[in-house]
């Protein structure tokens, strides 16, 4: 299992939204950059992703599970740009801020702190362990 890291900001995706959906998900749509599609096309059906608020909050607020791998994105006209399909799993029990990130020296090297504008990224089983811990699961 590989270990991810999603963003997007409430006021237009929520955690609250995805939750909502249930055990069938949600596509991951939207994402119109190269890298953070490079990454998706890695995603396995089972991999686990943080579901990150950016912009608004800045703090990881939950837990989510890939359910179908990158597909084409059904929202991108260039067909150049994939898609996942994700659910909400478990929220944390404290989220776990982007100050709270940065002031934890072991995540130092956390792709959130080093590519701070890509929405898809990935988690090391290391990270993902400590930002576990931080969030109380």
């Amino acid at each position: 299992m590989a270990f991810w890291l999603v963003k997007s900001e409430p006021s237009t995706w929520s955690w609250e939204q995805q939750v909502a959906k249930g055990a069938k998900g949600e596509a991951w749509t939207g994402v119109r950059n190269h890298s953070a599609k490079l990454h998706m096309m890695k995603m396995k059906k089972g991999d686990r992703a943080f579901y990150y608020h950016s912009n608004e909050g800045k703090q990881i607020v939950g837990i989510a599970e890939i359910i179908r791998e990158a597909y084409p994105d059904p929202t991108d006209d260039s067909g150049k740009f994939v898609c996942v399909d994700i659910k909400a799993l478990t929220p944390l029990k404290t989220p776990v801020t982007l100050v709270a990130i940065k002031a934890e020296k072991s995540l130092a090297e956390m792709a959130l702190l080093k590519q701070s504008r890509l929405s898809v990224q990935p988690v090391t089983a290391d990270e993902w362990k400590i930002v576990c811990k931080m969030g109380g699961v």
